[in-house]
């Protein structure tokens, strides 16, 4: 087929058709990657990581820089870390702001989501016995931080 630069473990997938993720079967540091892919109208494969084997497979072929999912191949890269894929996106697909401005505000409502997530992810790992104060906090949190100023820049652009 003569010479290419796709390497030996890359799929052809991530070059020119659909962005393939790489995660668990489940929401977690990818949900935020799959809203932006959907708000872009873009179409992607899925491979779940069903097994510790599957995780092993990604680390020991060099697609995991840090160990650890998410990885998206799109355009020919593996991109890890969820704020380096969310950024790549939004520049490619031009939902990164108009400028500087909108851009800083972007980003501090992208923080915001992560902020949030951060807690829903590491709720699992809280001991049990304080598993009810900690949701019970996440909720609160969520309802009368986060919520609300996600529902006023909604309205301020005529959205319910």
């Amino acid at each position: 087929m003569g010479k290419h630069y796709i390497k030996e473990n890359q799929t052809i997938a991530g070059m020119a058709g659909k962005p393939v993720l790489h995660y668990f079967d489940g929401r977690g540091r990818m949900e935020s990657i799959r809203w932006l892919l959907a708000a872009a109208g873009v179409e992607f494969e899925e491979k779940f990581l069903k097994t510790r084997d599957d995780l092993e497979r990604l680390r020991n072929d060099g697609s995991l820089m840090f160990q650890q999912a998410p990885m998206v191949e799109i355009d020919g890269m593996k991109l890890v870390q969820t704020r380096a894929i969310l950024n790549y996106i939004a520049t490619k697909y031009n939902l990164s702001g108009k400028d500087m401005k909108e851009r800083a505000i972007i980003d501090m409502y992208t923080e915001g989501v992560m902020d949030l997530d951060e807690m829903v992810l590491c709720h699992p790992y809280i001991p049990k016995e304080e598993k009810e104060g900690n949701l019970a906090k996440i909720k609160d949190k969520a309802r009368n931080r986060y919520f609300p100023a996600y529902e006023k820049v909604l309205k301020s652009h005529g959205q319910d």
